[in-house]
């Protein structure tokens, strides 16, 4: 297939646009900016998109260049990953403002591609995933997550073009964003015990190249409907945060040979619900997937 990918910068879009590149699909990866306006881990994973994909910049979602390249170009699906994540972590977040930028001339642009439609959403939106009841979002940003899913909805089911939904959970691996797998081997690689402040919440960690794997597979399902929907909610190692972390100690510690000590802390603060998880065990999805490859690669990918 051709296929239109926006978010190609993020730590899962990259791995995504990969793994579609694999399976043998020809990827369009639009950006908001030129490639010099990315820092960081952003402009690492962008510098090495190509040639897995072909780089489109200065077009953001639902812009004249988008619309543009919608128009002149013809693709057999549209996998909108892209999200307005600025200052996502904050309870001051805009989750209208992130609406408006995620859906920006969204019937235009649906009339444009004419093809199904692949949404990523969060196992952090309302009403997704399993665990504490009820279901809300976890933030504004899960929220606008949420919004953006129920806006899509309704202008494809308009428009008569499919749509699928690929919910994400906690994803980790090379390349990833400063979070709780990289707090953890930033604190072992300089020799120094990671203390984890939340053990016992639980939640869904999965290797992203597992992750990847599914989203190849499900891209492929969405743009093989005629009509309708479907939604796949993939997850990893389902377990309290503090049992994961021992994993990840355990893991690396038998290939780097770091000593990976771990404080679990008593955790006294409960903000967030206590268990929110994806519900179709991932491994089953892809049955030829190998964990240890995977262990090696995340391990490996920190002595770099």
């Amino acid at each position: 297939m051709k296929i239109l990918f926006t978010g190609a910068s993020s730590f899962t879009g990259f791995w995504f646009v990969k793994m579609l590149a694999a399976a043998g699909h020809e990827v369009v990866c639009p950006l908001t900016g030129g490639v010099e306006r990315y820092t960081d881990a952003r402009r690492r994973r962008v510098e090495q998109l190509p040639p897995s994909c072909r780089l489109a910049p200065h077009a953001p979602f639902g812009s004249a260049p988008f619309l543009q390249l919608v128009e002149t170009e013809k693709f057999e699906l549209l996998c909108q990953h892209a999200a307005d994540v600025t200052n996502y972590k904050s309870a001051d977040f805009d989750a209208l403002r992130a609406l408006e930028n995620n859906t920006h001339n969204l019937r235009a642009v649906l009339k444009a591609v004419n093809r199904p439609v692949l949404l990523t959403g969060s196992v952090f939106e309302q009403d997704e995933g399993a665990g504490s009841e009820p279901l809300q979002a976890f933030s504004p940003y899960g929220l606008s997550k949420g919004l953006t899913h129920q806006y899509f909805r309704y202008y494809c089911q308009a428009a008569g073009l499919p749509l699928g939904k690929f919910v994400i959970p906690n994803p980790f691996g090379p390349f990833e964003e400063p979070r709780f797998t990289a707090f953890l081997m930033k604190h072992w690689r300089e020799g120094k015990p990671a203390e984890v402040k939340t053990p016992d919440y639980v939640r869904d960690n999965i290797h992203v190249d597992l992750l990847a794997k599914v989203y190849a597979q499900t891209a492929a399902r969405t743009a093989a409907l005629k009509t309708g929907e479907i939604t796949c909610h993939p997850g990893g190692y389902v377990e309290a945060q503090g049992t994961f972390a021992d994993r990840v100690a355990r893991e690396v510690r038998a290939r780097l040979g770091w000593t990976c000590e771990l404080i679990l802390a008593k955790q006294e603060s409960f903000a967030e619900p206590l268990k929110r998880t994806n519900t179709e065990p991932a491994a089953a999805l892809v049955p030829e997937w190998r964990e240890a490859p995977a262990w090696d690669a995340f391990a490996g990918f920190y002595t770099q």
